[in-house]
C-alpha cells in the first residue's frame, strides 16, 4: 500500500505540474488579464494531483487482491 502511496504522489506531482502548465497556457490566451487563469490552472493541478493518486492507489490495492489470490 505504501509504495502505491509513494508511485502515486510522484506520478500526481507530475501529471500536476503538467496539468498546470497546459491549462495555464491557454487560459491565459482567453484571460489576458487578472489572476484567474493562476486560479483556474491551480485547480487543473490539483484535481489532476488527486485523480492520479487515488487511481495508484485503486491499482496497487486491485494488483495486491490478486497476487495475494494465487
Amino acid at each position: 500500500m505504501s509504495t502505491s502511496l509513494l508511485i502515486g504522489s510522484v506520478i500526481g506531482l507530475f501529471a500536476g505540474l503538467l496539468a498546470f502548465l497546459i491549462t495555464y497556457e491557454e487560459y491565459v490566451r482567453h484571460y489576458p488579464v487578472g489572476n484567474k487563469p493562476l486560479r483556474l490552472a491551480l485547480e487543473a493541478a490539483v484535481f489532476a494531483f488527486f485523480v492520479f493518486l487515488a487511481l495508484s492507489i485503486v491499482t496497487g490495492f486491485v494488483l495486491t487482491r490478486a497476487y495475494m489470490s494465487q
